[in-house]
């Protein structure tokens, strides 16, 4: 399957700005519904819509923005009304079949050999080898981080790049980092956590300290990056819906000659003051077309943590979509 991104752009008619707020829900919350379920992205100026992602995904929530909107017509949409569409709709079991089975990509570390499990993680990692720059979206739990961290560590020990950078912006939901002790690195460094946790898995404790004492391997906070350029290194942006769009772009254009950069995050969980925009959120569509960069999109449903997780999450999504508003 291409890596690229395609996008349909529809308008909904008549235009009707009750119906519109109805059909994105409170803070578009209907919006961020249907992007967590199909694994696209929704943008929208009046009733002119853009839909970005994977050639059946797109199509699907494109029919399911224009059945939404024609139910506007006679009844109020609800986070449950919209899950129940779904449903019905069949449109998730539709993309289920759609998927082909991919070829199996194998990760070699010293710990052992990883594999992607699913069409999408076998994707991901097929793309992160063939491109330069690759973009991996979707829930937590879907292995991007881990992945990307696992191919990391394979170019190292292959020496095909000289340095590993693991980086994410400081930006934590509730969290005022000015207020903890130490310098920006040392504020930062409990939400690198999951970055480290998986160089210790697949390296060892003593190997990842010393090779971070060499500064092989270089853990930072993304304002760090800001005027350097990374030849022959392996980067990888975690937490991205957190970036602001200079951000963004100030990190795209670090990268030099002989790297490769993975950028991770989910579009529905983005923790920036409102009214600031998520570079990832632009990113998608400013790039969207460009040769040579990758695009992943993950489901709920290729969640691969403990087998309760994925029950757990069901389990809020309906608590959720059924709880009356302002609970």
């Amino acid at each position: 399957m291409n890596a690229t991104p395609e996008s349909v752009d529809l308008v909904l008619e008549p235009a009707d700005n009750a119906r519109l707020a109805n059909l994105g829900g409170p803070l578009d919350e209907h919006l961020r519904q249907i992007e967590r379920r199909l694994g696209v992205e929704v943008n929208n100026r009046g009733n002119a819509f853009r839909v970005i992602g994977e050639h059946e995904s797109v199509r699907a929530a494109a029919e399911v923005l224009k059945g939404l909107y024609a139910a506007t017509a006679t009844e109020k949409l609800t986070a449950a009304r919209v899950h129940l569409f779904l449903q019905e709709s069949g449109v998730e079991a539709l993309l289920e079949q759609s998927e082909a089975e991919e070829v199996d990509v194998t990760i070699r570390t010293r710990r052992g050999a990883i594999q992607g499990r699913g069409p999408n993680q076998k994707r991901y990692l097929r793309n992160i080898i063939s491109h330069d720059i690759n973009f991996g979206i979707g829930p937590a739990g879907t292995g991007k981080t881990y992945l990307a961290v696992a191919c990391a560590v394979e170019a190292l020990e292959r020496e095909q790049v000289r340095k590993l950078v693991l980086t994410r912006p400081a930006v934590e939901a509730g969290e005022r980092l000015g207020f903890l002790p130490g310098d920006l690195a040392q504020k930062v460094d409990p939400y690198l956590r999951p970055l480290y946790d998986a160089l210790y898995e697949m390296l060892g404790f003593e190997q990842v300290a010393r090779l971070m004492e060499k500064q092989v391997i270089e853990v930072a906070p993304l304002a760090y990056m800001r005027g350097r350029t990374l030849n022959d290194a392996f980067i990888i942006l975690d937490e991205a819906q957190n970036t602001t769009t200079e951000q963004m772009k100030m990190f795209l254009t670090r990268i030099g000659f002989g790297s490769t950069a993975v950028i991770t995050g989910d579009v529905t969980q983005i923790d920036l003051p409102r009214g600031t925009q998520s570079g990832l959120r632009q990113v998608v569509e400013v790039l969207k077309d460009v040769e040579g960069i990758s695009f992943t999109f993950f489901l709920a449903k290729d969640v691969v943590r403990h087998p309760l997780v994925q029950r757990v999450v069901s389990a809020y999504e309906r608590f959720d979509a059924q709880a009356p508003k302002g609970e």
